[in-house]
């Protein structure tokens, strides 16, 4: 469990395809402190760690995780967003976030709007009655509200955010190039009220 308070940018140092892609992935955390079999999650998906040094960690990812994420993430050189997970006492800062992907969105636009920047960013129709103003949402591991939502004829949607300067500085949102994947995840409780909606329709 997450949320969605980013504390380290971490940087993939290697990415081997074994059984499963193992990345090492450089950070600023002290190791020491955490344990083989931790959960990190990184740019949004909850991983396991499986070997560790001085300042670097390394994890195994499945094809459904990769096929699941943003595409382009997981390469030499990427950076992710990283989050120790919550331990029980500590300060619930952002939302609950678990690290599952449910989602892939894109950015549509990135402008500026006062000292923040105004991001629209497009979720696919699976997610669109999960999304609503004044909602939560995490976007690569960060825990953000949802200004506006605009939905789309095709049935997608269109969402709003506005990004701070700190939390540009403080996560990989200072890369914004149009087109630029992110992993979503909705909020914990729109997931089971869509899911209780969807059985009711079934049985009307």
């Amino acid at each position: 469990m997450f949320t969605g308070i980013i504390t380290d940018i971490g940087t993939v140092r290697t990415a081997e395809q074994r059984g499963d892609l193992r990345l090492v992935i450089g950070c600023g955390y002290d190791l020491e402190t955490v344990a083989i079999g931790a959960s990190i999650a990184c740019s949004g998906a909850c991983l396991t760690v499986v070997e560790k040094g001085a300042d670097w960690f390394a994890v195994d990812l499945s094809g459904e995780t990769v096929a699941r994420t943003a595409p382009g993430l997981w390469v030499v050189g990427g950076r992710l967003n990283l989050e120790r997970a919550l331990k029980v006492g500590d300060e619930l800062g952002g939302h609950i976030v678990t690290g599952h992907v449910d989602g892939i969105g894109r950015l549509v636009s990135a402008s500026a709007d006062g000292d923040s920047t105004r991001l629209v960013i497009a979720a696919p129709v699976a997610l669109a009655p999960a999304l609503a103003a004044k909602g939560s949402i995490t976007l690569d591991g960060i825990s953000l509200t949802v200004n506006t939502v605009d939905d789309q004829p095709d049935g997608s949607v269109h969402f709003g955010l506005n990004i701070i300067p700190h939390t540009i500085v403080a996560t990989t949102l200072n890369d914004l190039r149009e087109g630029r994947a992110f992993n979503l995840e909705i909020d914990v409780l729109a997931r089971y009220l869509d899911r209780m909606q969807s059985l009711r329709n079934r049985t009307m």
